[in-house]
């Protein structure tokens, strides 16, 4: 009876393993999960996607670009502050060193979905493409988290203010 119990409690460990992970999206030495966006505001035509991406391989990557159907484009951003003004600006492709980890979150890297085609709604996922260098292409889905929302330790970069607000006049 002990044994079947060990059983059952290994097999059910293996399953909730399995389930946090299952969010998870690989190709060739690169893994990427965590993969998160904010709900939108009526009218709001950008949207932010954060995630992290990890290069278990021994040589370097790069993520060169991401599409979406969701958005007419998605651009690589960045958040720096200097001297106390935080600014934003496209990047352009993001490298991930061998063995490293890049995060995009809140005042960091990040994704920015333009002229979303359709606000995102709690609870939805939204499919994009990322487009590494080496690994190839792979699918991904973002889960669409509350307008409010904040990542556990990051600093806030709330989008739900912009509305109607066009990202192209921002600085860069």
């Amino acid at each position: 009876m002990t044994i079947r119990k060990y059983a059952v409690a290994t097999l059910l460990a293996f399953a909730a393993q399995g389930a946090a992970y299952a969010d998870d999206f690989k190709i060739g030495s690169i893994e990427v999960d965590d993969l998160w966006m904010r709900a939108t505001a009526p009218g709001q035509s950008v949207g932010g996607g954060y995630m992290e991406i990890e290069n278990k391989g021994k040589e370097a990557d790069r993520l060169m670009s991401v599409k979406s159907p969701i958005a007419d484009s998605v651009e690589v951003h960045e958040t720096r502050t200097e001297n106390g003004v935080s600014s934003m600006r496209g990047t352009g492709p993001v490298a991930i060193a061998p063995g490293a980890e890049v995060k995009f979150a809140p005042g960091g890297y990040h994704l920015m979905f333009l002229k979303l085609k359709q606000p995102l709604k709690q609870d939805e996922e939204v499919p994009a493409t990322l487009v590494f260098e080496h690994a190839g292409a792979v699918d991904v889905k973002f889960k669409v988290k509350a307008i409010n929302y904040k990542a556990g330790g990051a600093m806030n970069h709330d989008m739900s203010g912009m509305s109607g607000m066009d990202h192209s006049k921002m600085k860069h």
